[in-house]
C-alpha cells in the first residue's frame, strides 16, 4: 500500500526540459562557444548542478571558477521559471486526489532551491508539498539513493510504501535499485527512455491523469 510520493519536478510536475536546453546554449554561447553540440543538455541533466559547472569548465576550457557557472546559470532559467514555465496536466488534480487520502508528499529535485519554488508559488501549490531536498541537502545528486531515502525517512515511509514518480531513466534505475516503488510519467523530451522507463518501472503513465484512474492497483 502507497503511503507517501516522491515527485520530482522538472518534467514531471513541470514542462521545463525545454528551458534547460536553452539556458545550456545560451551560457556557452556568451561564454565564446559557438554552435554547442548538440549532446551537451543530454549529457548534464543526470548531472548534480556542481557536476555539471565543472563539466562545462572542463570539457570547454572555461576561464571561470565553479560558483559563477552555477549562478551564471541559475541567472538565465530564472526568467522562464518566474514567469513561463507551466504546470504538467492534472498536476492540481492529482494533489487534490492525494489530499483526500492522506497520502504524504514530497519533491526530489535537482533543479535549484529559488527556481522551484519560484515556480510553484506562481502556481500557487509550494505549501501544499511537505518540503523540497535538492542536491544541496544530498550532494550525491540522483544517480544515488540517499534522497529518496532522505524523503522517505523524513515522511516516515519504508521504501516499498513510497511511490517515486520521474519522468527520467536514471532515476527510475536509482529508486527501483534502492528498493522503492517507481512510476515513470511520460515527458517529450525524455521520450527516447522510455521503452527503457517502461521495462523497469513498476507503473508508467501517459500523464499524471492516469495514476489516480489505477490507485487500486498500486
Amino acid at each position: 500500500m502507497i503511503k507517501s510520493i516522491i515527485f520530482d519536478l522538472d518534467g514531471t510536475l513541470i514542462d521545463s526540459m525545454h528551458v534547460w536546453y536553452d539556458t545550456d546554449r545560451e551560457f556557452l554561447e556568451e561564454n565564446g562557444i559557438e554552435n554547442p553540440p548538440d549532446d551537451v543538455s543530454e549529457i548534464v541533466k543526470t548531472m548534480t548542478i556542481d557536476e555539471a559547472s565543472d563539466y562545462f569548465i572542463e570539457r570547454f576550457g572555461l576561464k571561470s571558477d565553479r560558483d559563477y557557472v552555477t549562478d551564471r546559470i541559475e541567472e538565465i532559467a530564472r526568467n522562464e521559471y518566474e514567469n513561463n514555465v507551466e504546470l504538467k496536466p492534472y498536476v492540481r488534480e492529482l494533489l487534490d486526489f492525494l489530499d483526500g487520502r492522506d497520502i504524504s508528499y514530497c519533491i526530489a529535485t535537482a533543479t535549484y532551491i529559488n527556481l522551484a519554488e519560484a515556480v510553484l508559488k506562481r502556481h500557487g501549490i509550494l505549501e501544499r508539498f511537505g518540503f523540497i531536498f535538492t542536491d544541496k541537502e544530498y550532494p550525491r545528486g540522483k544517480n544515488f539513493a540517499d534522497i529518496y531515502f532522505g524523503c522517505a525517512e523524513r515522511m516516515g515511509t519504508s521504501p516499498d510504501e513510497t511511490l517515486v514518480i520521474e519522468d527520467a531513466l536514471h532515476c527510475i534505475q536509482t529508486a527501483s535499485g534502492a528498493g522503492f516503488k517507481t512510476a515513470g510519467v511520460y515527458d517529450k523530451h525524455s521520450e527516447t527512455d522510455r521503452d527503457g522507463i517502461i521495462s523497469i518501472a513498476d507503473y508508467y503513465f501517459n500523464s499524471l491523469d492516469e495514476l489516480m484512474g489505477r490507485w487500486d492497483l498500486l
